[in-house]
Formats: C-alpha cells, sequence, structure tokens
C-alpha cells in the first residue's frame, strides 16, 4: 500500500494558463508559493520560499481560469507527478508537478461587490464533474 498525497497553503504566483484541448479538455498551469518562516541558531529570521507547479484539470481548470489570480491565497490537496519530455534540441527535460484534486480559495472578501465574492470563495473539487449544472444551479455548493 502506497500514498501520494499533498497538501498545499499558499499565494498564486501568477495568473493560470489556461488551454483547451482537443476533445474540448481545460487545464491550468500556475505556480504556488510556500514560505516557511523560522529563526536560525543564531536567533535571526529566516524566510525560505518553496514554488510548486500546480496543474488542475477539467472544471477545476475551468474555476481556476475564472477566480484564481495572482497572490490568491489557496489551499490545494492533490498528489506529486513527474515527467519527462524531449525539448526543441532533442534534451530530455524533466519536472514535477502537483495535479491538484480540489482547492479552496482562503481570500479575504473585500466589502465591494459582495456577492460576487460569494461565489468566488469555497471549494471545488474534480469529483465536481459537471461544473456548469452547479453554476446554473441557485444552491451553490461553496
Amino acid at each position: 500500500m502506497s500514498v501520494n498525497k499533498v497538501i498545499l497553503l499558499g499565494n498564486v504566483g501568477k495568473d493560470p494558463e489556461v488551454r483547451y484541448l482537443e476533445n474540448g479538455t481545460a487545464v491550468a498551469n500556475f505556480s504556488l508559493a510556500t514560505t516557511e518562516n523560522f529563526k536560525n541558531k543564531n536567533g535571526e529570521r529566516v524566510s525560505n520560499t518553496e514554488w510548486h507547479n500546480i496543474v488542475a484539470w477539467r472544471g477545476l481548470a475551468e474555476v481556476a481560469e475564472k477566480y484564481v489570480k495572482k497572490g490568491s491565497l489557496l489551499f490545494i490537496e492533490g498528489k506529486i507527478t513527474s515527467r519527462s519530455w524531449d525539448d526543441k534540441e532533442g534534451n530530455k527535460r524533466y519536472t514535477t508537478e502537483v495535479v491538484a484534486n480540489n482547492f479552496q480559495m482562503l481570500d479575504k472578501k473585500s466589502s465591494n461587490n459582495s456577492e460576487e465574492n460569494n461565489k468566488e470563495e469555497g471549494s471545488v473539487s474534480t469529483a465536481d464533474n459537471d461544473i456548469n449544472k452547479k453554476e446554473e444551479s441557485d444552491d451553490l455548493p461553496f
């Protein structure tokens, strides 16, 4: 038995790049920064930031396209994946990514446009395969 589960809480580094495959499937890519603050043995405050490449598919990618922006605070659950490819010069390239299973937007609501912000805040999961049906409903799950 094995487990591949990642939980991240951090800020989005750039607006998601969303593309649609030939079959209409949406895929979003963006970076997420997680920062660890601590004091070293000399008592000095040290800040260490890690950057994570995030991939979201289908309905989750569509939500990211609409609502996730640079600086957004996200709680993400997913799994680590690695892949390789050959670049234009024929060199083997490798990357490690977090494939998001769900995420929750944690940004504080602003006082302006509070009805729209209520729709933006919440949790989204890849289990929500038919996101369009949920958006048409008056009973939003978040």
